[in-house]
């Protein structure tokens, strides 16, 4: 019976904590809404006020907005920091990886960068830019076997890229594989015909 007595009372409670969380989510949304206009018109200062009152440390939304405006607003340091709590806040994401790359990049973190496509990598094995994009760094490290592995993944997928082929070629030309660089420049040059790099590459190859 005494359950009967409260159950008005829990009704009530249930109701307010809904329409409380409406009168949330409507607040946030016009939020968002102001923001992306301020973002429209470069006055990305101004966008990031609209999002700064509504901050939650918790919110992976919120995190990813912040992160990206001030990307836009070429603060680097407060970007990254953002862009790390929404890494964190869902760990199985690449979305976030992929935008914490880019204030990683303008600040040089390199070891950071490949930290982060190496995790999305372990979520998607098979993606096209972070394979790209990682090859790339191996490629200036002169880590040519890693960035050939890299390279190949792109290839294998998109078999008439010219980014992919002509990248492979010069992995497997500075790893002494002559013959394979002279294949794959010779198909980048398929794709994108009388291109200086792959005919540089092509003489040197043969």
């Amino acid at each position: 019976m005494e359950i009967l007595k409260r159950l008005p009372l829990i009704i009530l409670l249930t109701f307010g904590t809904v329409k409380l969380q409406a009168q949330t989510n409507a607040v946030l949304q016009k939020a968002f809404k102001n923001s992306y206009a301020d973002e429209n018109n470069k006055n990305y200062t101004a966008a990031i006020n609209d999002m700064t009152p509504y901050y939650s440390e918790g919110s992976y939304e919120v995190n990813v907005r912040l992160g990206w405006l001030n990307y836009l607003n070429k603060n680097y340091n407060a970007s990254q920091t953002y862009y790390a709590r929404a890494v964190k806040i869902k760990p199985n994401a690449v979305e976030a990886k992929f935008g914490y790359v880019k204030p990683l990049s303008y600040l040089q973190s390199w070891d950071k960068v490949l930290d982060q496509y190496n995790a999305i990598l372990k979520i998607d094995p098979q993606n096209t830019q972070a394979n790209y994009w990682l090859g790339v760094i191996y490629y200036n490290r002169k880590q040519y076997d890693a960035a050939i592995r890299c390279f190949k993944a792109v290839v294998n997928l998109y078999p008439f890229d010219y980014d992919g082929n002509h990248m492979l070629a010069w992995s497997c030309y500075f790893s002494g594989r002559k013959p394979d660089a002279q294949s794959y420049f010779e198909k980048a040059l398929l794709i994108k015909p009388d291109d200086a790099s792959s005919l540089d590459g092509l003489s040197k190859s043969r």
